[in-house]
């Protein structure tokens, strides 16, 4: 007869929150890619094409002077936290009150936010329309979704715990009214 001993082997506890933030703070991506926290995972992707630039710039001198007092416009790339959904984003423009940057760290707060805009690409137009939709649409004042690819871009806003209450779309050449705290008309000719 033979004895076999069985030795408890630990079962490693998943990575937490923070665990996969330290992670993306120690990653060095290559030069034109940024790091996410996207559906609890790591994700890796390239900064916008050079097409998109001229429309990133042009949403953000419209929105720049329509920006709640002390918030910043920008395409700079920083990581903004969502800790209770587990997620972290790096936005492709966004409008921030400038006190989430006088913090230590790497990683601004999400609650910080008034403004978010992405623009899709093949890669990530999954992610910007609903991972990031579901996450921005409980905190975030006004979420933009410039698609690319449709020529169409998309305001939603009044986030509630159930996400956004309100959405408008309209092709690319047509006005967009962007409610408060912004309360401008966007002019998407040139995008």
């Amino acid at each position: 007869m033979t004895t076999m001993t069985e030795r408890a082997t630990p079962i490693e506890a998943p990575p937490t929150f923070e665990d996969l933030l330290r992670t993306v703070e120690q990653m060095h991506t290559p030069d034109g890619f940024k790091a996410e926290l996207i559906r609890g995972k790591i994700v890796v992707s390239p900064w916008s094409k050079l097409r998109y630039y001229r429309p990133m710039r042009a949403l953000r001198g419209q929105l720049e002077p329509h920006a709640p007092d002390g918030h910043v416009t920008d395409i700079a790339p920083f990581l903004f936290r969502f800790p209770s959904a587990g997620r972290a984003y790096g936005p492709d423009l966004f409008v921030a009150d400038e006190s989430a940057f006088e913090a230590e760290g790497r990683h601004a707060d999400g609650a910080a936010l008034a403004l978010v805009a992405e623009f899709t690409s093949v890669s990530t137009k999954d992610a910007d329309w609903n991972e990031k939709l579901d996450v921005y649409g409980l905190l975030v004042p006004v979420y933009l979704v410039v698609d690319m690819q449709g020529s169409e871009i998309t305001c939603f806003s009044d986030p509630s715990a159930h996400g956004y209450r309100s959405r408008t779309t309209v092709t690319f050449g047509e006005e967009l009214r962007v409610p408060e705290p912004f309360g401008c008309v966007l002019d998407t000719s040139g995008f």
